[in-house]
């Protein structure tokens, strides 16, 4: 091995005896996968760091507290040396390769027996790279490589996906989807997409898929969720794979459970991708956290489309009221005045209230106000959907950072 090219090969560990020598922070690093695999891991170490304790503590690793001692390598099938002493390092590779068993040396890989490639998962499949020892190009490699994976640019026809995937954009940076949203549009056939949400990597798609704008459906509301379900249903029964994309999440407030129904009764596989919500990332962008120890302990998230008084409400406006925590409405712009009197039946009328319209976006806008003077900073600054409503001590806490230099 010593100067040579490695031998690349995928060990099967499960049930085996592997010993870790060493509790820092390479074991650490070593101890998720070789757990993973489901080796019967015994490390030997005096003390070890907080987080090798939790992995410890769950059962997954069995710790011998003490020094490295002859014997600790009896039965073992793969062996880590990672002390942060190169004598002990090198007298635990010299008794694996007695035994001839595989040694893995973290100070000085080249003295061992074997070597640790930089790898990564996606979707099932393992990939790790090797580059002669050195880590950084390994690295480097192995997170482009795991990238193209993910975004779609170096395809997996093994994994073709099929059916419809409801997937949440997030507020509407490109960049806030998460990695298996982004992956998964860039191998749709048909994407169903909102207006809300990551539109600009519409721009992104290859010339022969077909984009649908659900928001130029020219049929009333109920009647264009049934043309979005349609649409999804049809063309994965044509054997397409459809990506419904939508702003935010799924599950908040975006009907993505009606589309499930719809695609379940139809018959269509679906897999679901949560989103990062407006309801807590726009408010975060702008400095507000929907709870801060000591501040803040609920966050409740109210539909702002019907009024407190309208008959279809399902909310407790008077709970919502007494309550000293945060609230955060969505679509609630147009009846803001409503909301505001609703909440200062039990709240004070100085409570902070943040509103942040296109949030995430270049057009983002921040307005800060209070209870009092929500509907009147509302009507001042010409706020338009789409808009978040922060409500609670939370939304002044942005007043009490120090100025930046």
């Amino acid at each position: 091995m010593h100067g040579e090219q490695h031998y690349l090969v995928g060990l099967d560990l499960a049930g085996k005896r592997v010993v870790v020598v060493g509790g820092g922070s390479v074991a650490q690093r070593r101890l998720p996968r070789l757990v993973s695999s489901g080796a019967r891991v015994e490390l030997v170490s005096p003390e070890v760091t907080p987080t090798v304790q939790g992995v410890v503590d769950s059962g997954a690793v069995t710790w011998h507290a003490r020094r490295y001692a002859d014997g600790d390598l009896d039965g073992a099938w793969y062996v880590l040396a990672c002390t942060s002493d190169p004598e002990v390092n090198a007298r635990i590779t010299a008794d694996a390769e007695a035994r001839r068993v595989f040694c893995v040396r973290a100070d000085v890989g080249a003295l061992g027996t074997a070597v640790t490639p930089a790898s990564g998962n996606h979707d099932g499949l393992l990939v790790g790279v090797l580059a002669s020892g050195d880590h950084n190009r390994s690295a480097r490699v192995r997170d482009g490589v795991l990238s193209a994976l993910r975004d779609g640019t170096l395809a997996d026809q093994h994994d073709q996906p099929a059916g419809v995937a409801l997937v949440g954009g997030g507020p509407g940076d490109p960049d806030l989807i998460t990695v298996r949203g982004r992956r998964l549009l860039a191998r749709a056939d048909v994407v169903v997409a909102d207006r809300l949400g990551p539109v600009w990597l519409l721009d992104e798609l290859p010339p022969h898929v077909e984009v649908v704008d659900a928001a130029k459906i020219p049929y009333g509301r109920a009647a264009a969720q049934e043309f979005i379900n349609r649409t999804l249903v049809d063309n994965a029964k044509a054997g397409k794979f459809v990506v419904r994309l939508k702003g935010g999440d799924p599950y908040v407030f975006g009907r993505g459970f009606e589309e499930l129904i719809a695609c379940a009764e139809a018959g269509v596989p679906v897999t679901v991708v949560p989103g990062v919500t407006s309801a807590f990332g726009v408010p975060a962008l702008a400095g507000v956290p929907v709870t801060h120890r000591g501040v803040a302990h609920e966050v409740v998230v109210v539909s702002g489309h019907v009024a407190p008084d309208d008959e279809r409400s399902l909310v407790d406006w008077g709970a919502l009221a007494r309550l000293r925590g945060t609230v955060v409405i969505l679509m609630g712009v147009e009846r803001a005045a409503a909301f505001a009197a609703a909440l200062r039946e039990g709240r004070p009328g100085d409570t902070p209230v943040t509103v942040v319209e296109n949030g995430s976006t270049d057009a983002q806008r921040i307005v800060r106000s209070t209870l009092d003077g929500l509907a009147e900073a509302v009507a001042a600054h010409h706020v338009r959907p789409p808009a978040i409503i922060v409500v609670g001590p939370v939304a002044g806490l942005a007043g009490e950072l120090p100025e930046q230099a």
